[in-house]
């Protein structure tokens, strides 16, 4: 299985550093007694933050950005809460990635540093 698969589609395996993130959103504000008040709002929510790949062809990067064309997507990760992959709707932030070679044509044949990251959509 891969690290990641979008839309059922896997992802090679990105570069360490990837930041699984758990965002616990929280209605709160202080008391007359300046004490935290509050409750937890919705479900906890994921952010698959720094996914990198140092080198990509051309040809699968673009496959990629194919699947996340899409907006809207279906994210299978591990999850570090459950230790178990987890399957949620979400947004791709900006993709970024530098041409490396291009050919005689002056179309990039491979890309190197190709970034993105995976927001959750909280559904």
């Amino acid at each position: 299985m891969a690290y990641i698969t979008i839309n059922g589609q896997p992802f090679p395996p990105p570069k360490r550093g990837v930041k699984p993130t758990v965002v616990t959103f929280v209605d709160s504000g202080r008391n007359a007694n300046g004490t935290v008040v509050g409750q937890r709002v919705g479900r906890n929510q994921y952010k698959v933050d720094s996914l990198e790949w140092p080198w990509l062809s051309a040809a699968e990067w673009s496959r990629m950005l194919q699947i996340l064309e899409d907006f809207f997507v279906y994210v299978t990760f591990p999850d570090p809460v459950t230790n178990s992959f987890k399957t949620l709707k979400m947004y791709p932030g900006d993709r970024t990635a530098e041409p490396y070679w291009v050919d005689e044509n002056g179309m990039p044949t491979y890309y190197r540093n190709c970034k993105v990251n995976m927001v959750d959509c909280g559904e």
